[in-house]
């Protein structure tokens, strides 16, 4: 278990969910002063706009993604930042909170779901009953134990959100090995206007300029920061699993709310903390090796020498350095553990 929490994908996933679990406490503290759908769109909108500050301000070499990537990436665009706000929106309008907060956690399961049998990502019983016991978790967070669906059009909208967004993970992955931030930053720069829109259609109106603020910068951090460490974690990882962690960010928020806002403890909390332990220690210790095959292939990321990457370069380049340049790989067959990375897409 410790040598999955020392790889650099994990620890992306959970902090990934960590950030995106302090959108919630913190977004509270706006409410008041902000419009939800409002709030939804400046999330969004500080996403992009401090993605794009940060790539300005570091010097951050310009993305190119391959002519291949780009429909997944417009298709990953149109999911995750237009039918799925559209669709969320649609469905708040008619049902409570609580109930859109159960099937919110649906994302997970659509996630796992679309990469196991749309993509045949590889998953066996430890990894489907993490993700189970994770989602479990999540419910609980999301209910307390008790919740009314209400009408069935509103649910089938906010599902459809949930499966959209779904989607929009699993394409997100075959376009991974790409800038990791440029990517949050363009999925940011198109879902901040439409929702900011949906807002100001729905009658929202802009917040003052302290409110506005903090919004961006939540959304920056919350969303912008996230997202780039979630893409790490799908480059790493595979979609699934990836997702799985992802989904403690709702126990990682209600800690920090209990923690630091004052917020009571609860049984159902504890419980599903538990379900989330639970879930999480299953998929840290997988234990996933045979013999397989890699293809010979070229490509382009970020990457550091190690079994996969033993290529030279005309210039010196420091033991355990990232970096990113066109490189092949040579057909090779070996074993070692391994997740369904950018590396090991191979049928079982």
């Amino acid at each position: 278990m410790m040598g999955a929490l020392r790889d650099p994908a994990v620890q992306a996933a959970l902090a990934s969910a960590l950030l995106f679990g302090l959108a919630a406490p913190l977004g509270k503290l706006l409410v008041g002063a902000v419009d939800p759908f409002m709030l939804a769109g400046l999330l969004y909108l500080g996403s992009g706009l401090g993605l794009l500050i940060w790539r300005h301000a570091t010097r951050q070499p310009e993305a190119r993604p391959e002519r291949a990537e780009l429909p997944w990436l417009a298709g990953a665009i149109l999911a995750g930042g237009v039918v799925g706000p559209v669709l969320l929106m649609a469905g708040l309008a008619g049902m409570d909170a609580s109930a859109a907060s159960l099937l919110l956690t649906a994302e997970g399961v659509f996630t796992a779901l679309v990469a196991w049998f749309v993509f045949r990502e590889n998953f066996d019983g430890r990894v489907a009953l993490g993700m189970v016991a994770i989602t479990a978790g999540a419910v609980l967070i999301a209910t307390g134990g008790q919740f009314e669906m209400g009408d069935l059009v509103p649910s089938l909208l906010v599902l459809g959100a949930c499966l959209a967004w779904g989607i929009d993970n699993n394409l997100t992955r075959q376009v991974s090995l790409a800038d990791a931030s440029w990517l949050a930053m363009v999925k940011g720069l198109v879902a901040g206007p439409v929702n900011v829109t949906i807002a100001l259609v729905l009658g929202a109106g802009l917040p003052g300029t302290p409110a506005l603020g903090a919004a961006l910068l939540l959304g920056f951090l919350a969303y912008g920061v996230s997202l780039t460490l979630f893409i790490f974690a799908l480059r790493g990882l595979g979609t699934a699993r990836a997702g799985a962690y992802f989904g403690v960010a709702p126990f990682l928020g209600a800690a920090f709310a209990v923690t630091l806002m004052g917020e009571p403890l609860t049984v159902g909390l504890l419980a599903a903390g538990a379900l989330m332990a639970l879930g999480v220690w299953l998929h840290l210790t997988e234990t996933h090796e045979h013999d397989h095959t890699h293809l010979a292939m070229e490509h382009t990321h970020w990457h550091r020498h190690d079994a996969h990457h033993l290529h030279d370069h005309p210039y010196p380049v420091a033991p355990g350095t990232w970096h990113s340049h066109p490189h092949r790989h040579a057909a090779m067959t070996h074993s070692h553990r391994h997740y369904p990375d950018a590396h090991h897409r191979h049928r079982h």
